[in-house]
């Protein structure tokens, strides 16, 4: 049976909770931004109180644990059993594998559901490039030793445009690493992301359309459970926000709690933790917006990200950008 992890659907609720924001790695693509989001490490006992005020909604929600990179924070595991106290829906862990802190000695799979781990190239020399010397092989040994222990694995592969091409290499290894779950994501304007505005490393519509669609199918034929985010929406396709359908937080180190994860390098939040509290922001906050009408479908992008849209001669959209967190999820055909 296939154990449930994070879901980008509608009526589906999660919970990312960086615990820290330090990582060993420097992602090129990383969306962190200490300015934004805190340089703390959390306290086992904030983690605890914290996670408490979503324990109303835990049973219908699912729990990711994210840093920077969670298995630094020494309590980990105290983390994951309590949310397993609370009942969370899910518990998931993402991480960029080097598995600190002996974690996978530490907890069980009947503790997590989920370990997810990040890998953006089909080889060392690729995916290094981008994540940092050594992280392949990090990420590869992993989830061997994850697999043997008995934990539910999936990989998560952000397209750039120094990775598209190696996108096509990825069905055969992920079924030789007996992953469960497949996800694809786009790289956002935010974190390290956002400082580079002339070189983004984002990939145009057509080569998206020409090589994501395809290489899902393929890797969900061969009964690996591919995710990925559609972007770019049909002519007659209506745009839906994630913020209105689904309930999603973001949580971090100094308290601010997004809802949208577009948001997140500007201090736009819709909640703060203040004393344990989970308080309400004043506005005009991100929740304001979410109701927002526009040609160019998400209103985020629109105000936020705006060198993601093309228009033409007449000023009218040349495509329609779809809800980040509203994304297609495909598995085998019977």
């Amino acid at each position: 049976m296939q154990k449930k992890t994070v879901a980008f659907s509608k009526s589906s609720s999660n919970l990312f909770f960086h615990i820290l924001t330090r990582c060993n790695l420097s992602c090129a693509h990383c969306y962190i931004n200490p300015e934004q989001h805190g340089h703390q490490t959390l306290s086992i006992d904030t983690i605890r109180r914290w996670l408490g005020l979503f324990s109303p909604v835990a049973s219908r929600t699912n729990l990711i644990f994210l840093g920077g990179e969670p298995t630094l924070h020494k309590d980990l595991p105290a983390a994951i059993k309590e949310a397993r106290h609370l009942r969370f829906k899910s518990v998931t862990i993402d991480t960029n594998g080097f598995l600190f802190h002996n974690i996978l000695e530490k907890i069980t799979p009947e503790d997590v559901d989920v370990i997810s781990f990040s890998l953006d190239g089909a080889t060392s020399a690729t995916n290094d490039d981008i994540r940092g010397q050594g992280s392949y092989d990090a990420v590869i040994s992993g989830i061997h030793r994850a697999r043997k222990k008995g934990f539910s694995c999936a990989m998560i592969y952000t397209v750039s445009d120094k990775n598209l091409h190696e996108l096509w290499k990825m069905p055969d290894l992920v079924a030789s690493l007996d992953i469960h779950r497949f996800f694809i994501q786009v790289i956002g304007m935010r974190g390290k992301s956002a400082d580079r505005r002339t070189d983004t490393h984002q990939v145009s519509k057509g080569l998206w359309l020409s090589v994501i669609p395809e290489v899902a199918r393929i890797i969900a034929e061969t009964g690996i459970i591919v995710t990925y985010p559609k972007v770019f929406l049909e002519t007659d396709e209506a745009f839906t926000c994630a913020g209105i359908v689904a309930d999603n937080y973001f949580v971090f180190p100094n308290g601010r709690v997004y809802r949208c994860p577009l948001c997140e390098d500007y201090p736009l939040h819709a909640y703060t933790i203040r004393k344990n509290t989970l308080v309400p922001s004043p506005p005009v906050n991100e929740s304001h917006l979410f109701d927002l009408t526009i040609p160019e479908g998400c209103v985020m992008n629109k105000i936020i990200q705006p060198g993601n849209l093309d228009y033409l001669a007449d000023g009218t959209p040349a495509h329609r950008i779809a809800c980040c967190m509203l994304k297609q999820e495909l598995s085998r055909t019977v």
